[in-house]
């Protein structure tokens, strides 16, 4: 199943709120992400059918190998390219939101590009 962008923002999500919490459920991806409960709700049939997250009995929300791999890779990408634009002088808000649309159209070789440039110019 190829994702979209909005299977990547869901998947960042609730990569980010388990870091911060340790425990996702719908209604936190509901308040972090501003969307409403059905749209989560189909969202989450959507991923865990396609193998990115199970829902335990519970309702915790836990990402796959599958999820994590696509979480993990996408909030990279966000972390860097928000580093980098405001290194060029953009205002954190700015270079965030730029960011995080990026960091779903931009290659693996030219963010890999980056990355080495980056870490060449901090050293």
């Amino acid at each position: 199943m190829q994702l979209k962008e909005s299977g990547e923002m869901y998947l960042e999500t609730i990569y980010i709120l388990s870091q911060r919490t340790g425990f996702v459920r719908s209604i936190d991806v509901c308040e972090e992400m501003g969307y409403s409960k059905p749209s989560v709700s189909r969202a989450v049939g959507i991923l865990r059918d396609g193998g990115y997250i199970t829902v335990a009995h519970d309702g915790g929300l836990h990402l796959t190998e599958a999820g994590l791999e696509v979480a993990v890779r996408t909030y990279e990408r966000h972390t860097v390219l928000t580093e980098f634009f405001t290194k060029l002088g953009v205002d954190e808000e700015t270079a965030a939101n730029d960011a995080c649309k990026i960091e779903h159209v931009i290659s693996s070789s030219t963010f890999a590009a980056l990355k080495k440039y980056l870490n060449e110019q901090m050293n």
